[in-house]
Formats: C-alpha cells, structure tokens, sequence
C-alpha cells in the first residue's frame, strides 16, 4: 500500500529505479493520433513530434531529442535557453505538458506496443 503524504509520494518518485520511471513518462496523443491507433496515452520516445501545452514555450513543435529518464524531462528540437556564456542547451519540459502529433512507428516494438495497449478496443 502506497503512502497518501506527499512527502512520500515525491521521495518514491524520486528514489524510483529507471524501469519505473519510464511508465510515467507518458504523453497525451491529438485527436486524430487517438482515432488512428486507438490509444490516448503512449510512452514518449526519440523522434516523436510534440506539441507544447503549457509554459514559456506554449505552441512549440518539435522533435523529441533526448527523454531524461533520471530527471523525468524531456527536450524538444528547438526549444533551448542561452547559458551565460552563449552556448544553447535544451530547456528540459515535463512529458505531462506535451501532446503527441506525430509517432515514429518505424520500430516494429512500437507496434507491438501500440498493440498491446490497445487491447481490446
């Protein structure tokens, strides 16, 4: 049984190991993407397109460069922050902020979770 303070559920969180922490890095698909494969939900990946939802960067779209696994972030193509010395880095973005335009479905384990998580819809 899971604890119900909130201390605890971030310290979990956190001290999760990474095979957990890659179920909650899930994001919401469009519309149409939800009519097309049946599901709502699907884990992010490298390549998949992104829309922004929330915050600074609101309405961005890009690819997904790197998903974080230690942080629970992800970076998008073209979102980035200048250090004080000039360098661009990625502005890392929380999973639950994005919406999924696009799929990069040329992996047949993608299928087979898309399948999967279908099931009998």
């Amino acid at each position: 049984m899971m604890s119900s303070k909130p201390n605890k559920q971030r310290i979990s969180l956190v001290k999760a190991p990474l095979h957990k922490k890659r179920k909650l890095l899930t994001a919401k698909l469009s519309e149409e993407m939800v009519s097309k494969y049946g599901v709502r939900r699907i884990g992010l990946r490298v390549g998949d397109t992104v829309k922004i939802l929330r915050g600074d960067w609101v309405g961005h779209e890009g690819k997904v460069v790197k998903v974080d696994l230690k942080m629970g972030r992800i970076h998008v193509e073209g979102v980035t922050v200048k250090k004080a010395d000039g360098t661009p880095v990625y502005y890392p973005i929380h999973p639950s902020k994005v919406m999924v335009t696009k799929l990069d479905v040329s992996d047949k384990w993608r299928e087979k979770i898309i399948n999967r998580l279908k099931g009998g819809r």
